[in-house]
């Protein structure tokens, strides 16, 4: 029994020590959707840190289900189902593992398996708000607008501060044309995540739809301070000088959008348009 103590406590200071802010945590979670990793907290110095942990704790669901957030963030997704399977084996009542599952299986296209996953975990804990945000994830993707809606108001109602779910709440709100409400959700998303460019993006496109090209111009102008190789936000400004009849300084951020990325269209097109002037 007192190895047993010992060896939980030993988990919840490895846990302090890679940075995760709870046991749900798999892969980071921030409001960009390239979804960056972070990946020392799935290097192989703590992963093998992690390994004697569960050597030590081979029946505890808890060190399996850090040890697959550890191989999630690292990309090791195989690994990463492996471990939670074995976590949830132990209990199929640990409802951290069904959310981690389910996002290593919304990461490999596994849409439905996620789906399901997510169900199963809101079931034992329907008080979950980050599960509600990753189901309207899921949701989202499939097109499935109004059932993604669903999930972050009921994430939203939690009292989540996962800017996720205002910042996806927002895009579907700018799809319907709602801006002022969007631009609600947007300015939300920042308070809890200031640093993070896409918010600013988003919103300075409801501004722009609503003719305020100044506020537009401001948040195009902070995305692209916080991610300056941010090609959409680089055409979205130039939108702005494009209106604005200033075309010479539209073609210059058209084109170090389309340096960012070759393929995006209307880099290209708005190119095309202010070339020459």
């Amino acid at each position: 029994m007192n190895l047993m103590v010992f060896n939980r406590s030993a988990l919840i200071k490895l846990v302090v020590l890679l940075g995760a802010s709870s046991l749900t945590a798999c892969v980071s979670s921030p409001i960009d959707t390239s979804l960056k990793l972070d990946q020392e907290q799935g290097s192989a110095a703590n992963i093998g840190s992690l390994t004697e942990v569960v050597r030590s704790n081979p029946r505890d669901p808890e060190a399996y289900n850090i040890r697959g957030a550890a191989y999630g963030r690292a990309g090791q997704y195989s690994n990463a189902l492996n471990d939670f399977n074995k976590a949830i084996a132990l209990n199929g009542q640990f409802y951290p593992a069904y959310s981690n599952r389910g996002l290593i299986y919304a990461r490999t296209g596994k849409y439905a398996e996620a789906v399901e996953d997510y169900n199963r975990a809101l079931r034992i804990n329907p008080k979950n708000a980050d599960v509600y945000v990753r189901r309207g994830d899921v949701y989202g993707r499939a097109g499935r607008s109004q059932a993604a809606l669903n999930d972050y108001n009921r994430a939203i109602q939690l009292g989540t501060t996962n800017p996720l779910a205002y910042h996806r709440r927002g895009l579907i709100s700018q799809t319907n044309r709602n801006h002022e409400e969007a631009i609600e959700d947007f300015a939300k998303a920042i308070s809890l995540a200031d640093k993070a460019p896409r918010p600013y993006n988003a919103r300075g496109l409801s501004y722009l739809a609503l003719g305020s090209e100044q506020n537009a111009l401001d948040d195009f102008n902070t995305a692209l301070k916080l991610d300056p190789k941010y090609a959409e936000a680089w055409t979205n400004q130039a939108l702005v000088y494009e209106r604005r009849g200033d075309k010479k300084r539209a073609f210059k951020s058209y084109s170090r959008s389309a340096a960012l990325n070759r393929s995006y269209g209307p880099a290209k097109e708005g190119m095309q348009r202010t070339r020459g002037s």
